[in-house]
C-alpha cells in the first residue's frame, strides 16, 4: 500500500492545478446533466455532446450504457491514454457510482491496472478495494 498511499484523489475536487485532469462518469450521449458529469461540465470544459475521451481538462468514460463488461474497454482506454501522457495527473471520481448505480466493488477493478501508472489518483474507497 505504502506506493499507492500517496496516489490519493482529493474526495471533492474543486479546482484542478497546472496538469490535473478530472476523470468522470459519463453517457455516451455526453449529456452532462447530473453528478460529476454536471461539475466537469460547468467548470472543467466537458463538451456537451461528448461522452467518451479527453476534453477540456476531462476525461469522460461512459458508464450509463449496461453493465460493467459494456463499461471496461472504455477504462481500458482510458488506461492506455493516460499512459501515453505521463506528463498529467489524472484525478479519478467514483466513476459509475452515482447516478450509474454501480459499487466500488464493482467498478474498481477495472482500474487496477491503473494502479502501474504513477500519475493516476484514485479515491479512498478504490484503494481500499483495490490493495486491501
Amino acid at each position: 500500500m505504502s506506493t499507492t498511499i500517496n496516489r490519493l484523489a482529493p474526495r471533492n475536487i474543486t479546482e484542478l492545478a497546472e496538469g490535473e485532469v478530472f476523470v468522470f462518469g459519463s453517457n455516451l450521449q455526453g449529456m452532462h446533466a447530473g453528478g460529476a458529469a454536471r461539475f466537469a461540465y460547468e467548470r472543467f470544459g466537458a463538451e456537451w455532446g461528448n461522452g467518451v475521451g479527453p476534453q477540456g481538462r476531462c476525461y469522460a468514460i461512459p458508464t450509463m450504457h449496461g453493465p460493467v463488461a459494456a463499461i471496461k474497454p472504455y477504462v481500458d482506454d482510458f488506461i492506455e491514454y493516460a499512459g501515453q501522457h505521463p506528463a498529467s495527473r489524472f484525478l479519478l471520481t467514483r466513476i459509475g457510482c452515482g447516478i450509474a448505480g454501480f459499487t466500488d466493488e464493482e467498478m474498481a477493478p477495472l482500474f487496477r491496472p491503473a494502479l502501474e501508472l504513477p500519475n493516476v489518483y484514485f479515491p479512498e474507497e478504490w484503494l481500499r478495494c483495490l490493495t486491501g
